[in-house]
């Protein structure tokens, strides 16, 4: 069973987070721009890091909350390692009482096992633990996959930016989730949390969490 951790990037991650930015992204941000998220106490940068075992991880002073894993004795697959280990990527902004979602990307080799959500969980309670009020972020309309990811999530349509992606010339959609304090959405939370941790386990891996 491969393990995977959420956890806060560090320094030594830097140049990790430039590869997969530049895998997944093209190059949206340099090290020097990561280096300022890093240092702004308004911004939140969690990274999801992959190993293929227990001893390979890099234990560290925190304590990690151990998720459940799979207990069905079926054949678990394997995943592809990557040579620094960082396989996701995400980060808001702390913008009065609003988490501005920057950044969501998840290495390629990955895709399509739920990771995207792992980290959208990850950085929407945060932002609920931050006393945050709403949560927006920009979509291009093409990008059906991320779409339905927010949809989970309950985010809206609340405007567009027209030609915002210079790659493209595409609009962004930008899509807004209200009512972070509200009891509702506490639960939203933990039934996404348990049909994560599900799939994620089905998938083969053994869940960590620094947060």
């Amino acid at each position: 069973m491969s393990v995977l951790e959420i956890k806060p990037l560090t320094t030594a991650q830097l140049n990790a987070a430039v590869d997969l930015d530049q895998i997944c992204f093209g190059g949206l941000w340099t090290r020097s721009g990561y280096e300022r998220e890093l240092n702004s106490p308004n911004s939140q940068l969690l990274v999801l890091e992959a190993h293929n075992s227990l001893e390979q991880r890099p234990w560290g002073c925190h304590s990690a909350v151990v998720m459940p894993h799979n207990s069905l004795g079926e054949d678990l697959p394997t995943h592809p390692p990557l040579p620094n280990g960082l396989v996701g990527l995400g980060c808001y902004w702390s913008i009065l009482e609003e988490a501005h979602i920057t950044i969501l990307a998840v290495h390629p080799n990955y895709q399509h096992q739920g990771l995207g959500q792992f980290l959208l969980y990850a950085l929407l309670n945060d932002a609920k633990q931050r006393q945050l009020e709403w949560a927006t972020l920009e979509v291009k309309p093409s990008n059906h996959a991320a779409l339905s990811l927010y949809q989970k999530f309950d985010f809206i349509p609340a405007g567009r930016r027209r030609g915002y992606y210079q790659d493209t010339g595409e609009d962004a959609l930008i899509l807004w989730r209200k009512g972070l304090q509200q009891p509702e959405f506490e639960q939203i939370l933990q039934e996404r949390y348990e049909q994560i941790v599900s799939r994620l386990t089905r998938q083969g891996w053994q869940l960590f969490s620094y947060l």
